[in-house]
């Protein structure tokens, strides 16, 4: 057997702004973080177990080191006993972890109560309400135990429009009758007296279940957490190619290859083309950006009555994601370029800051202390899933939360330890966990659909 061995430390390399993981092969290998305000203000990260630096096998890999692979391996470690080895190419939660907008609502995937039951029927929606309301329970204990800065209290869905309105209404029933879920509407007069005054909104549906954190300092607190349960985390360490022989993965790295009994796989939107065929095209990566904004001060909160922390979205088809933080600056995200080269653009910046500014007029002049955009793994029908694709192979992945992973990733990550360590879940026919995701034969070209879309949904979105 020929030993590969690599030593010294690797450098860390600039941030990529245009890294696209639908057409780029290479992940890089120990790049920058993205600058957000999350990666800015967390401190710096606790102690990793640096990069692959020998041939080496262990009993289970996990490719990617953001929350759901970080609380895999945290769960393989506190519920089955399993210390895991996790492989991540860049730096610890280099992904969507540390580029999303720290907004935990009681969600996963694209979908609505009312779509899962026009999909799979009522008591496959009540089943699967069950699941990712455990889930946010779980998410909630583990911001007790992490110091994440958690704003807790409920999530506000903003109608933009009449016509979205009465969509929430319908929607609102359907939460309290069928799923016994405590959500309620917000009339306009309610929404601008007693939670905040936005230009344009048509009233509110708040939902009970909603956590704000803060992304970099949870994922940190996973990657500790997981370390002292036994777990390995290294680092500038990308898996150039998967080979199985004789029911053994064989993971190649720059410093070595990881041979693992079983292999599972958390790359969120930053999963590669080429990382193994299960995955090939399962994944349409989609682009949101981010600002957030010096701190408001008292007046600058009064002329927009600001009077919630609670995680907040609109109703548009290309919606926006914002809260106000603990420290009073402003955040706010929405969907973004199509490509990883256009992504730069200034254009997609002053989009982003025209929703701002059409919110909340008054802070038309407010400086932006910090810009930043990342990938979102939307899968093809909108729905994540965490499964094993084919049971003759120790094979697993976790993926396609469409931009509500931050809470059930946690349960997800769980869920994948158990399926790792051959236990039976609770509910094993749910569609999240009975089927892989569905591929796209032609998913880089969707992008010229995407595009189109984009525009369809920006004129509808505009009307009141």
């Amino acid at each position: 057997m020929n030993v590969h061995v690599s030593t010294g430390p690797v450098a860390v390399q600039p941030y990529d702004p245009t890294y696209d993981p639908l057409v780029d092969a290479d992940p890089g290998r120990n790049r920058d973080y993205a600058p957000t305000y999350w990666i800015a203000s967390a401190g710096p990260p606790p102690p990793d177990d640096g990069p692959v630096t020998s041939d080496r096998d262990v009993d289970v890999a996990i490719i990617g080191s953001g929350f759901t692979g970080l609380t895999t391996a945290l769960f393989l470690a506190r519920e089955h006993g399993i210390k895991a080895t996790v492989l991540e190419a860049n730096r610890v939660a280099w992904g969507c972890s540390t580029r999303n907008g720290g907004q935990a609502q009681n969600a996963s995937g694209r979908l609505s109560r009312s779509q899962w039951i026009a999909r799979w029927g009522e008591p496959t929606a009540k089943a699967l309400h069950a699941e990712i309301l455990e889930g946010f329970e779980l998410f909630t204990s583990l911001t007790r135990e992490i110091a994440c800065d958690p704003q807790p209290g409920g999530h506000l869905y903003i109608a933009h429009n009449s016509a979205m309105l009465a969509k929430l209404r319908t929607e609102t029933e359907v939460c309290n009758r069928i799923f016994g879920y405590k959500v309620r509407m917000i009339e306009p007069d309610e929404l601008a007296r007693d939670w905040l005054d936005e230009k344009g909104a048509n009233g509110a549906q708040h939902e009970p279940c909603g956590i704000g954190i803060h992304p970099a300092k949870l994922a940190f607190g996973y990657l500790a957490a997981a370390r002292a349960a036994g777990a390995t985390v290294h680092t500038a360490s990308p898996v150039l190619d998967i080979r199985e022989e004789n029911g053994i993965f064989h993971l190649r790295t720059p410093g070595g290859s990881v041979r693992a009994r079983a292999v599972a796989v958390a790359t969120g939107g930053y999963t590669g083309q080429r990382l193994h065929p299960a995955l090939r095209s399962r994944i349409m990566p989609i682009l949101s950006n981010s600002v957030v904004t010096r701190p408001l001060t008292a007046d600058e909160i009064a002329t927009t009555n600001f009077r919630t922390h609670q995680v907040i979205t609109d109703t548009r088809t290309l919606r926006h994601y914002y809260r106000l933080l603990p420290d009073n600056r402003l955040h706010i995200g929405t969907r973004s370029a199509i490509t990883g080269r256009d992504a730069p653009l200034q254009k997609h910046h002053d989009l982003l800051l025209a929703g701002l500014h059409g919110k909340f007029p008054s802070l038309r002049d407010i400086a932006i202390d910090y810009s930043w955009w990342g990938w979102v793994d939307v899968s093809h029908d909108m729905m994540p899933r965490i499964v094993q694709p084919d049971p003759k192979h120790r094979f697993f992945y976790g993926l396609g939360y469409g931009g509500n992973g931050v809470s059930y990733s946690a349960q997800a990550g769980r869920r994948m330890a158990a399926l790792v360590a051959g236990r039976s879940l609770p509910t094993p026919n749910l569609p999240i966990f009975r089927d892989g995701l569905p591929g796209h034969p032609f998913a880089p070209f969707r992008r010229i659909g995407q595009r189109l879309l984009y525009r369809v949904y920006a004129r509808r979105d505009a009307k009141r």
